[in-house]
């Protein structure tokens, strides 16, 4: 790699962690003045915590100390919100979170809600978020961002709402901004029939695009997205001398708003998102950018680790960062306590009558045989005997750019093959694990002589590898790698309570064509 962009020495450039490179950076910056270049936000925020070393910066600013700062300057009817995206709060049938940006500080911002959408006289104050990034590098500009966030509580289940965004001169409720009126949807009481979608690694492109139009031709009642999101840090190695463009963020919320400001888009974390200017955990902008379900192990300073429950199916999100034996920038951070953590919702999920499946989606693959970045054995030592012991039903995974789904595995062996079309009873046969990181970034292939372009395959064995705890590969030949597709693709996944419930789960091309399925069962039987 070349010379360090931002001055790291060459005796520390391979090795610091994301906490470490944090103090480098606050320290190389604040050196340069380059903080001043935010001025009135830093000042303001200095005696918030907003800069604290102990990271909990994140704590949302007030909107009236960044209000003061910038709206005497900008007019606010000129300033028209964009990147709307939702997300659920830890209960889908009464909470949902409304998240939002703007190009400059406004005044008062917040979200009109009502059940029709000429009546949105229920108003709810937002708050504002700022991240101020300096030039990181020579190429790059220092990046003024401002994120709103609003809070919806104890929302009728099963009920669609109309909501608007707005702040002082900009009123959603006035027939000029008619247009920029949202709809959603909050989870129903009872289990019913419903879909929803799944990918990693999306960037921004037309690729992403197309998959976003797709996805939202599913009508999911959510989406699930498996980590590195937009691609600000392009190298995502964890290094000190990763670099990353804030304004890709910008990109990446506009060219998404056309599904997330209807379908709730539920992320996890991955190596791309780290990003250590902010924070000593590398999750600082995550913090800003977003508004998550807070039920994780530690809401602050890991906001991509929660879970959530629609209908029959309970859904746990994963920070693979903490475990993984490939990119180790945030390896053991959380001191065990995300593992520990995940035994104890996985079994007391699991003890829940009405629900019927476990999904499971985080970033780094369990299992996967391309080129790219393998398995990581990280995972593969710490979570999946916890997978196993507590029957989840489906695993969900990014950061390898193809579609690979694997048969029923148990200790890291097939118990069921799983051909395309078969069916399985996860309680009995195992678990299969899909990764779905063909969301739109450039695309990895698979081991001659099965590396191809576009096009499905099932072979009996693959060569392969996977990461060891020494940070080494480790060759192996495996027979659990079922499906294979080196295409643009994304999941959708039906999920259908009763008496034989079941999740029809697809996997679908930029084209619309479908490149696999299958059927995950639970026998009542043996559903606890």
């Amino acid at each position: 790699m070349d010379t360090p962009r931002v001055g790291i020495p060459d005796r520390l450039a391979a090795r610091m962690t994301m906490a470490e490179q944090h103090e480098y950076l606050r320290a190389k910056f604040t050196r340069r003045g380059m903080l001043r270049a935010g001025a009135v936000t830093a000042t303001a925020a200095a005696g918030s915590g907003l800069l604290a070393g102990n990271g909990a910066w994140a704590q949302p600013l007030s909107p009236t100390l960044i209000g003061a700062a910038a709206t005497s300057r900008v007019d606010g009817s000129l300033v028209a919100p964009f990147g709307r995206h939702l997300a659920f709060g830890a209960d889908p049938r009464s909470q949902m979170r409304i998240s939002w940006q703007v190009p400059f500080a406004v005044k008062k911002p917040y979200v009109r809600v009502g059940l029709k959408p000429w009546d949105l006289s229920h108003r709810i104050d937002a708050e504002v978020r700022h991240l101020h990034t300096p030039a990181l590098t020579k190429k790059l500009p220092s990046v003024e961002q401002y994120y709103l966030h609003a809070a919806l509580d104890n929302l009728r289940p099963g009920q669609t709402y109309y909501y608007g965004v707005g702040h002082a001169g900009f009123d959603p409720a006035d027939p000029r901004h008619f247009g920029t009126i949202g709809t959603f949807r909050t989870a129903p009481a009872k289990a019913e029939k419903f879909t929803f979608t799944a990918f990693g690694d999306q960037g921004v492109s037309y690729h992403a695009l197309a998959n976003d139009q797709l996805i939202l031709g599913q009508n999911p009642a959510f989406h699930l997205h498996a980590g590195d999101i937009c691609y600000a840090d392009d190298d995502g190695a964890g290094k000190p001398d990763d670099a990353y463009d804030a304004r890709k963020w910008d990109n990446f919320l506009a060219q998404t708003e056309s599904v997330a400001k209807s379908v709730p888009w539920m992320i996890a974390t991955g190596n791309h998102d780290m990003e250590a200017w902010y924070s000593p955990d590398g999750y600082g902008g995550q913090l800003a950018r977003w508004t998550l379900p807070d039920n994780g192990f530690d809401a602050k300073h890991s906001p991509g680790v929660y879970s959530f429950t629609y209908g029959n199916v309970a859904v746990v999100s994963l920070d693979a960062n903490d475990v993984s034996y490939e990119i180790t920038a945030n390896t053991g951070y959380s001191h065990g306590r995300q593992t520990a953590w995940l035994d104890r919702r996985l079994r007391e999920l699991r003890s829940r009558k009405e629900i019927d499946f476990i999904v499971v989606f985080f970033h780094h693959c369990a299992f996967s045989t391309t080129n790219g970045h393998a398995s990581d054995g990280g995972v593969q030592d710490l979570w999946v005997p916890l997978f196993e012991k507590h029957k989840v039903d489906l695993v969900i995974n990014g950061h390898n750019h193809v579609y690979e789904r694997t048969d029923a595995i148990k200790g890291r062996r097939v118990s069921r093959k799983v051909p395309i079309g078969a069916s399985l009873d996860s309680s009995r046969d195992g678990i299969v694990y899909v990764t779905a990181g063909g969301a739109g970034k450039s695309l990895y292939d698979f081991p001659a002589p099965d590396s191809y372009e576009g096009h499905v395959r099932d072979v009996e064995s693959v060569s392969t590898y996977h990461w060891t705890k020494s940070g080494e590969k480790s060759t192996e030949k495996v027979e659990w790698s079922r499906v294979r597709y080196t295409g643009y693709s994304f999941l959708a996944v039906e999920a259908e309570p009763g008496r034989h419930p079941r999740l029809r789960v697809t996997a679908l091309a930029e084209s619309g064509e479908r490149i696999d399925h299958f059927e995950v069962t639970r026998s009542g039987a043996s559903k606890g």
